[in-house]
């Protein structure tokens, strides 16, 4: 029975608990025991297993009751450990935050407790949510539970919500929170062969999450499924007064209104997207995509965003540029590691905590970040990065004059092997070239499984739309899913 539970989603889940076919608590007793045993995958920084019980006899006891069960009733989920838990170590993946325990917990999280969800525990992630890889961890790297065929070498499950694709594609959580600020909940999405989106920029509050670049970062759901994203992108959003960047505005019931009929619309495909040295496969998969749409009622539309090319270079300027300034709240004067050598002064106290507990990665973005907002710099750089975002944005809106929505490729090329990229920076963040452009335009973007490459690893295409248009890219998404028919596992080995 338990192995049954855990391969239900987010609405199997929920409508079977809500029918009595089985109790909250053997579903959070099922995948407790999953969790526990996939330890290898290292996916969880801190396990739950409590809470997801706890959670688990409220919704009995409210099914008991005759009472609602909530949106989410008896779903356990994995919580990125980006988001603040009352009471639950919350760290970033970061040494500087080790043992830190919030005494709030972020609105996201409080939303999705609020509708009768549980936490099995807090998901591993890259450091502070730079990486691309989630191979900058303090808390050690995460294991994809695909293999390439043939081989045993440990795979990336991308990054930064690397530790949340891993447990979803992996069946010890039927779902997870991400955040993503240059492609980190779409680009895991695609390399574990699961559903990922980001929603429009203020659709969920940032309030509680650890911040990485403000103007950027968004939480957004991943899961199986594109109706289980749904689902639970309906129970994180909302406005929130403690967010000054939330959107005032009633969050549409997204399930309900899901339709894969994509008649009368029109798909979008940039040329600028056609890169060198993207694989064939994913070429190949962009193709087979613009077929399923026009076969779901689409008309498919070459269109062109002309700034794709600088959309990277602006956004690890501008990314950087407010990771140094958010950063620097870490300095062991109020919460988290404090170095005090014997004798030393204040900044001394500064410079050895932060040296002791920021990783390579997160002190690179921090000084390429602090370099561009520099007396002399900044003008030359920051300046200029905001005014390329600019023009990505204005490209968009003048391409979505001709188009309901845009289809591309997630990722240029499929998962790779841990290690294999930790030489060259620069190739490691052009993995997120095609994901990076909507998010400096804050729009609603998908990654949707789209089938497997010749190495038996996963392919996912993306899908953009309009700002608040939610309920299009899930519809798109839903058209995109019925078509792949995309029901491949990973075999276990953990």
């Amino acid at each position: 029975m338990s192995n049954e539970l855990t391969n239900l989603g987010v609405k199997e889940i929920r409508d079977g608990v809500k029918a009595g076919e089985f109790t909250a608590r053997e579903v959070a007793e099922a995948f407790n025991a999953a969790v526990a045993e996939a330890a290898e995958l290292n996916a969880f920084i801190v396990t739950t297993p409590d809470a997801a019980l706890e959670a688990a006899d409220k919704t009995d006891a409210k099914r008991a009751a005759g009472e609602d069960l909530g949106a989410m009733g008896g779903v356990p989920i994995g919580m990125k450990d980006l988001f603040a838990t009352h009471g639950v170590q919350t760290t970033a993946a970061s040494h500087i935050l080790e043992g830190f325990k919030p005494e709030y917990e972020s609105t996201v999280s409080r939303n999705l407790w609020n509708a009768g969800a549980g936490m099995l525990g807090k998901l591993n992630l890259d450091q502070f949510a730079m990486g691309s890889s989630n191979e900058t961890s303090y808390f050690g790297n995460v294991s994809s539970p695909w293999r390439k065929e043939g081989s045993n070498a440990a795979m990336s499950p991308g990054g930064s919500s690397g530790g949340s694709s891993s447990a979803v594609a992996a069946r010890i959580a039927p779902a997870a929170t991400g955040t993503d600020t240059g492609g980190s909940i779409r680009q895991p999405a695609a390399f574990t062969g699961i559903c990922g989106i980001k929603p429009t920029y203020g659709r969920c509050s940032r309030w509680g999450v650890v911040a990485f670049a403000s103007s950027l970062d968004q939480a957004g759901p991943m899961a199986r499924s594109v109706e289980d994203c749904a689902i639970m992108l309906g129970a994180m959003a909302g406005f929130d007064p403690k967010d000054a960047t939330s959107l005032k505005m009633d969050v549409p019931d997204w399930e309900a209104a899901l339709s894969s009929d994509l008649t009368g619309k029109k798909v979008g495909i940039p040329t600028e997207y056609r890169m060198d040295g993207t694989d064939q496969a994913i070429l190949d998969s962009w193709e087979q995509g613009k077929a399923w749409l026009k076969d779901a009622g689409a008309e498919i539309v070459d269109i062109s965003l002309p700034h794709t090319k600088y959309a990277l270079p602006a956004y690890y300027i501008i990314a950087p540029a407010e990771a140094s300034s958010n950063l620097a709240r870490y300095d062991g004067v109020r919460y988290g590691l404090r170095d005090l050598p014997e004798g030393a002064g204040l900044q001394d106290m500064y410079a050895e905590t932060r040296a002791a507990g920021f990783g390579d990665e997160v002190k690179r973005r921090i000084l390429i970040g602090t370099y561009v907002l520099s007396a002399g710099f900044y003008d030359a750089y920051y300046n200029q990065a905001q005014k390329v975002r600019a023009l990505v944005a204005r490209d968009y809106e003048e391409a979505f004059a001709k188009c309901d929505l845009i289809l591309a490729p997630t990722t240029p090329t499929a998962s790779f092997p841990l290690g294999s990229l930790n030489e060259d920076p620069l190739t490691m963040y052009l993995n997120d070239v095609f994901a990076v452009p909507a998010s400096l335009a804050g729009l609603p973007a998908m990654s949707v499984p789209a089938g497997l490459n010749p190495d038996g690893l996963p392919l996912g295409l993306q899908l953009v739309g309009k700002a608040f248009d939610e309920q299009m890219v899930l519809n798109a998404g839903l058209a995109i899913q019925e078509r792949a028919g995309f029901t491949h596992a990973p075999e276990r080995w953990w």
